[in-house]
């Protein structure tokens, strides 16, 4: 049986860290969001409880700034889930795309190599694992993934059945909500990048 054209999916990109504001790429370190970000995390609740929500499942990245941004967001009741962590970015943990460009021209997470990190087939698997534990979790309820950058990119385009390096085409703002879900069943993404401010929505 599949879900309901009613079910949705919700991704949760972390708010901002110090790290994310300086276009660092951060995958295990674990830092905490700035005082912006806990904004961010926070202004997220309004439009989650706007949503309506069915009965939520909410799982988050084992990141502490995934966790923060649930529990600043008004979502107390989750569990982790180490499947949504960030892409590996070993060896370029910590660098900008411009500094990996100096060595890797023409670099992309997407399209380049990751020495030391994660490849991208195994981020697909990945991604692939995630949304096959949650699709048949959403004929009951609704869900809320609380995760990172990439990695909620990846979840998009595996979402839309695309490859994974068309993750690229989706742009994830720090804080920022898209939400997943069907129209005539069919997998479809119904609204993407909503950074929720004090005056309402922005894209």
């Amino acid at each position: 049986m599949s879900a309901p054209d009613d079910a949705r999916l919700v991704l949760l990109r972390h708010g901002e860290t110090t790290w994310s504001t300086r276009h660092r790429h951060t995958g295990r370190t674990d830092l905490p969001l700035t005082e912006r970000g806990e904004g961010q995390a926070r202004a997220a609740g309004p439009l989650l409880a706007a949503l309506k929500l069915r009965d939520p499942l909410v799982l988050t990245s084992p990141r502490l700034r995934a966790r923060q941004t649930a529990e600043l967001a008004g979502l107390t009741d989750t569990t982790v889930d180490d499947d949504l962590a960030e892409w590996d970015y070993g060896d370029y943990e910590g660098l900008t795309t411009p500094e990996i460009r100096e060595s890797a021209p023409g670099w992309t997470i997407w399209t380049g190599a990751v020495p030391g990190g994660e490849s991208a087939d195994a981020v697909r698997a990945r991604a692939d694992r995630v949304l096959a534990d949650a699709e048949p979790r959403l004929r009951e309820r609704d869900i809320v993934l609380v995760g990172h950058g990439h990695f909620s990119r990846a979840l998009i385009a595996r979402w839309a059945e695309f490859d994974l390096r068309e993750g690229r085409r989706f742009t994830m703002s720090t804080g920022a909500l898209t939400v997943l879900g069907y129209e005539h069943q069919v997998r479809t993404i119904l609204a993407h990048n909503l950074v929720p401010t004090a005056n309402g929505v922005t894209l």
